[in-house]
């Protein structure tokens, strides 16, 4: 009986590690700062940087475009935020690059 409890207890101990590891794998991605939160959507500044939020079903307030499809930031500092952080649209809804700062 004390090798069946012996075995019993390093099963139970592997599962357990085995589900912590798996919980800090998967919060890891949740612990990014969203760049909008729920019931909102990113929106990108016209002609100049900066970005805002809007409410999901609105249209962007004035001076604010949607991202274009495929390249709306998620995260702060995913691909597509950087990306944006020298970019913006112009006012046919082109990207074209920021003005660099003196």
């Amino acid at each position: 009986m004390r090798t069946a409890n012996r075995h019993l207890s390093r099963s139970t101990l592997g599962l357990a590690l085995a589900g912590v590891t798996v919980a800090l794998l998967t919060s890891a991605c949740s612990t990014q700062d969203a760049v909008c939160g729920g019931g909102e959507y990113p929106v990108l500044a016209v002609g100049s940087a900066g970005s805002a939020c809007a409410p999901d079903g609105e249209e962007p307030p004035k001076g604010y475009a949607r991202y274009p499809e495929g390249k709306v930031p998620q995260h702060v500092d995913d691909e597509w935020y950087t990306y944006w952080s020298t970019r913006t649209l112009d006012e046919n809804g082109r990207t074209i690059d920021l003005p660099e700062e003196n």
